[in-house]
């Protein structure tokens, strides 16, 4: 019974704080607070031609700005109705020829950075960003706000690798579970949040905007 109340207690506490499809949550509020401060930039949306590098259909589906064209690549296939949303299954750091032989109005992507996978492929989609058009838009997790945004775990980033494999596996407000150790290290070895000198670097000559929560910077967004 009590692991039962415990985790009720998750479920409700990780809705509140992450979970942007609930419209009382922490993520729902900053989310509509960055679409908005995108369609003051990009006035003239409805118009563009965006290419979102990393991103989803259910993400632009439910966004509540619709460009002229979307196009989206992802690991993984992503299937919708959407005249206006094209999907490829490729690699962020090296998209399918047909998407880099095309010329975008907007290169946009949502907390996708810090997936990459090292400093070498942070590169290589940085140039991709700066390649695939003259405007962009580049949102990540801000490394020093004090609650990692993936586990919902209190510096999580500065914990040695053993242990944020162990709290992977065990902390509540994880949004899911690995099965074994060796997935828990995957994990917890495949997020690398990103600071300031490190997004100034990647993108010289961007605006950098912040995100924030209680005073303090959770997202850094580059923009141009």
């Amino acid at each position: 019974m009590e692991s039962v109340r415990v985790a009720g207690l998750a479920d409700r506490l990780r809705t509140g704080l992450a979970d942007a499809d609930s419209t009382a949550s922490v993520a729902a509020t900053l989310r509509a607070r960055r679409w908005n401060r995108f369609v003051e930039l990009f006035p003239d949306i409805a118009e563009m031609r965006v290419i979102d590098l990393g991103g989803t259909a259910a993400y632009w589906a439910a966004a509540p700005v619709r460009p002229a064209r979307v196009v989206l690549v992802n690991l993984q296939a992503q299937a919708s109705d959407e005249a206006w949303i094209t999907s490829y299954v490729g690699d962020v750091c090296d998209p399918p020829e047909a998407v880099r032989a095309e010329r975008f109005d907007v290169v946009y992507s949502n907390s996708v950075i810090e997936h990459v996978g090292g400093h070498a492929n942070r590169e290589r989609m940085a140039e991709m960003v700066h390649g695939l058009g003259d405007r962009h838009w580049v949102q990540t997790p801000y490394r020093y706000f004090p609650i990692e945004p993936h586990w919902l775990f209190p510096g999580f980033q500065f914990l040695p690798t053993t242990l944020r494999a162990r709290v992977a596996r065990s902390w509540p407000l994880a949004w899911s579970r690995p099965p074994d150790r060796r997935t828990s290290v995957s994990n917890a070895m495949g997020v690398e949040l990103l600071d300031r000198t490190q997004m100034t670097y990647y993108f010289p000559g961007s605006t950098l905007l912040t995100e924030r929560v209680g005073g303090l910077v959770k997202s850094l967004i580059a923009v141009r």
